[in-house]
């Protein structure tokens, strides 16, 4: 197996676009990657797309015939294809991509995530993001995809006391680092006021405790480690990737307050990287919902569990702590165009590895965590970049 590198990044902004197609938003996040790269596009020699519900949000299926479409690549016959797992859709194309670089079948991966998601109402939009979910089993008799993250947010204040004062924690660090990054969805603060005082969901999930609806794209070139300084003078080594499923219904499982997968994947990825947490510079963790997030951290062992709240009372998780947490205003202010989100998790660790992350830039950053889930953390994906 081969080293793999990233040696272009690029992202659309999030938000409404209501003047773009999801083709548009591709081909924009794609070119971006592929000037940041310094090629062209028939450079390129297989596109790995991360898309969830195209078909469902513009009726559009087929996304990587698309892709490659309007890159200007149809006449090359260059394999495209779309990649679904829910939210994870983005890192599993990363995976994928990932794969076909170090095992030697492609040298030039362009690897893809894009979401259209604000043309249609928002219960219809909540139908086509509980297809993350058990459909026949959960969703047919009435829980939302907030409703089950509910559920879990409920539990865990049961089994460890965390109040929805120190939940709201979380949404008002990501807003911080949202105020920073003109890229995201949402460039303002809040308070934990906001956040409790904001529209229930379903209790105790306020709308600030769960991600906006997001349309958005972002894109990844990558290439072999030992070819990589060709391209580029700052590639950034992908030292871990790992992907862990478990059960997709939450009644299956054993306990609502941790993930499996999510365990499973970073302990594959802590020893692939030969890594531990502590040698984490900064962390892009899934926070759909606030309790996801909490639990990823206690999972990936950068807290004991029920204690995750204690790090952002003690203001370890803003871009300038210990621990940098969501230093791109993570799902809940950058925004969760869900096909696109693992990949954008992964732009902005480059950014910062780069050193090119602006107001927000994490001091002295050399390595990074992803942590992209799909459903109620049934499919967890981790990444791991280095400076190399």
């Amino acid at each position: 197996m081969r080293d793999v590198a990233i040696i272009g990044a690029g992202e659309t902004k999030y938000g409404e676009h209501w003047d773009k197609s999801l083709r548009d938003l591709a081909v924009e996040a794609g070119l971006k990657a592929l000037e940041d790269a310094g090629i062209y596009a028939e450079d390129i020699q297989a596109i790995f797309g991360g898309n969830m519900s195209a078909g469902s949000f513009v009726g559009q299926d087929h996304v990587g015939a698309l892709m490659a479409d309007f890159a200007g690549l149809a006449e090359t016959m260059i394999p495209a294809m779309r990649i679904e797992s829910a939210c994870a859709s983005g890192a599993a194309a990363l995976h994928a991509g990932y794969m076909a670089v170090a095992s030697g079948l492609y040298d030039i991966v362009l690897v893809g995530g894009v979401e259209k998601m604000t043309d249609l109402p928002g219960d219809m939009v909540t139908d086509i993001l509980a297809g993350a979910a058990d459909r026949e089993w959960e969703v047919f008799f009435g829980a939302t995809f907030p409703a089950l993250g509910a559920m879990m947010a409920r539990r865990y204040m049961y089994e460890f006391g965390m109040t929805r004062e120190q939940m709201a924690l979380f949404p008002v660090i990501a807003h911080k680092h949202g105020a920073l990054n003109p890229d995201a969805h949402f460039q303002r603060e809040i308070t934990v006021d906001t956040v409790l005082n904001s529209a229930m969901v379903a209790d105790p999930l306020t709308i600030m405790n769960c991600s906006p609806v997001s349309d958005g794209a972002a894109a990844v070139v990558l290439a072999p480690a030992e070819i990589a300084r060709k391209y580029t003078d700052s590639p950034i080594k992908i030292s871990a990737s790992t992907f862990a499923n478990e059960y997709i219904s939450l009644h299956s499982r054993e306990s609502l307050v941790r993930s499996v997968s999510t365990i499973e994947a970073g302990k594959k990825a802590y020893k692939m990287a030969k890594k531990e947490p502590k040698d984490i510079d900064l962390v892009e963790i899934h926070d759909a919902f606030s309790i996801i997030a909490i639990i990823g951290l206690e999972d990936l062992g950068f807290a004991k569990k029920g204690e995750a709240h204690k790090l952002a009372e003690e203001g370890q998780l803003y871009y300038d702590g210990d621990l940098p947490y969501n230093p791109s205003g993570g799902l809940k202010a950058k925004g969760h165009p869900v096909g696109a989100t693992g990949v954008g998790q992964v732009v902005e660790i480059v950014k910062q590895l780069r050193n090119e992350a602006g107001k927000r830039q994490v001091e002295d950053a050399k390595v990074g965590l992803a942590h992209n889930v799909g459903g109620t953390m049934t499919s967890s994906i981790i990444h791991i970049l280095e400076v190399m």
